[in-house]
């Protein structure tokens, strides 16, 4: 279970989104990219256009239930892509590199990429953006929404 969260924001997910595909152009061109669903949809949308990459592929492994971690389960496999040569793979997230290692072994010739990656995943990956604390649960802005909050002059004061 997460001890603290980290919210991500659209802008933020775009200007990460940005910076991996700035660093990934020295390793391509890439012939199509993979996006490990759902979390690596959005990413790999950003990191295709920056690419000008036109063929994407979508693998589907479920491993979380809400915030627990089961086993992973291949339920659509990206068949362009091969054993990944030619291709790149990405992801939000790399939490615990359990999904990473397992779509790894389907394409061992592609490069893994992610947004954010957490310790334990981290040596799955080739390439991330930002690091995240272990016990940290990653907020992404399809997650949530926006809420009001009244001022805190608006709440009764407390007495001592």
């Amino acid at each position: 279970m997460a001890t603290s969260y980290a919210t991500v924001t659209w802008d933020q997910l775009h200007r990460d989104a940005r910076q991996l595909a700035s660093t990934l152009m020295t390793r391509g061109p890439f012939r199509g990219i993979v996006a490990i669903t759902r979390g690596g949809m959005i990413p790999a949308a950003i990191i295709a256009r920056e690419l000008d990459c036109r063929l994407i592929d979508t693998i589907s492994v479920v491993t979380y239930d809400e915030e627990k971690m089961g086993e992973p389960n291949v339920i659509k496999n990206a068949d362009a892509a091969g054993d990944g040569e030619g291709f790149l793979i990405i992801d939000d997230l790399v939490d615990s590199g359990v999904t990473a290692q397992l779509v790894r072994k389907l394409m061992p010739k592609a490069v893994f990429a992610c947004l954010y990656a957490k310790p334990s995943g981290r040596p799955v990956t080739d390439i991330f953006v930002v690091k995240v604390p272990q016990d940290t649960w990653v907020l992404f802005p399809w997650d949530t929404a926006p809420l009001f909050i009244p001022p805190l002059a608006s709440k009764p004061a407390v007495k001592a």
